[in-house]
């Protein structure tokens, strides 16, 4: 029999008994997905489990069913509801079906991507926490994942990263996890206070170890990288040092004499310079040629000599 909109199909009693839950796999939902449904008539039943509630809840999510609901599909489809019985919980619901990935298992996911791309010895770190809002429900298919951190991340302390999972080739969701990353590695310490422009020996520092995550970034973690060196400003004892705490100490101060060596192939010229500014071993300084006058900018080579670059 041809259904015509606008047209009332009857054929017989139906009972209708909607299930309290129920999922789908397809876009959209059909009244015989989610219901039991007997009695006269073949060509109703089929109409009748072949009713159209619409669009499919996203996996994961629900839509409440309600008897009033059904009644109003099956009267826009054109059956009458003379001969039709609806039995339905207050509550029955329909959820999208799809794979679950749990919080465990996306916990899993950001360990095993940190244990490949952490740049730190692994004996060295240690992940204290993978924070996980919540799990992950996807379409049916053929599922990957592609994982990154945020832009400018170092893998210190809070680390933010993102998981793309498509689902048969096509992106789907993007969700954020954070993962609390702790480096221990040695840093280097003073032993001391030091005063302003002291020369750092190897008995005013030791190496201590310490969480990276909780220092500054930069920080020097080998003694020879300081020793020599001197203190820019005081500094006080257990302070860890970084690079703009010390500095080469000047081998040339304003007023010193050098000597000015300029030399090519073949060709080696040497005067005498008189120093215009401080300067530590390969830093370009400004010098005066005493005979000349004329000033120059030349190359620290030591304390007593300069060279000029070509």
């Amino acid at each position: 029999m041809l259904w015509v909109p606008g047209i009332a199909f009857s054929g017989g009693n139906v009972t209708i008994r909607i299930l309290k839950k129920a999922e789908t796999h397809n876009d959209h939902v059909f009244l015989g997905d989610i219901a039991e449904i007997s009695g006269d008539g073949p060509q109703l039943i089929r109409m009748v489990r072949q009713t159209d509630l619409g669009p499919a809840p996203l996996p994961g999510s629900r839509k409440q069913i309600s008897r009033k609901y059904v009644l109003g599909r099956l009267k826009q489809r054109g059956i009458d509801l003379s001969g039709i019985h609806v039995i339905a919980p207050h509550d029955a619901v329909v959820t999208g079906s799809g794979a679950e990935i749990s919080k465990k298992e996306l916990r899993k996911i950001v360990s095993d991507f940190l244990a490949r791309k952490l740049p730190w010895d692994k004996r060295k770190v240690k992940i204290t926490q993978i924070r996980v809002d919540r799990k992950v429900v996807l379409p049916d298919g053929n599922i990957t994942y592609k994982i990154a951190p945020a832009k400018n991340a170092d893998y210190l302390g809070r680390t933010m990263l993102s998981i793309d999972f498509s689902v048969n080739g096509r992106f789907v969701k993007r969700v954020w996890v954070s993962a609390d990353i702790e480096v221990y590695a040695d840093v280097v310490v003073t032993t001391r206070p030091l005063g302003r422009y002291k020369i750092i020996t190897g008995d005013d520092v030791h190496l201590a170890v310490m969480n990276l995550a909780k220092l500054p970034s930069g920080v020097i973690t080998t003694c020879k990288d300081v020793v020599g060196k001197r203190t820019r400003r005081s500094i006080d004892a257990n302070t860890v040092l970084q690079p703009n705490l010390v500095e080469l100490p000047p081998l040339v101060r304003r007023g010193d004499i050098v000597l000015i060596v300029a030399e090519s192939e073949g060709l080696k010229v040497t005067a005498l310079g008189r120093i215009k500014e401080k300067g530590t071993k390969g830093q370009i300084v400004r010098v005066e040629n005493i005979d000349s006058h004329k000033g120059i900018y030349a190359r620290v080579l030591d304390s007593n000599r300069v060279k000029v670059d070509f």
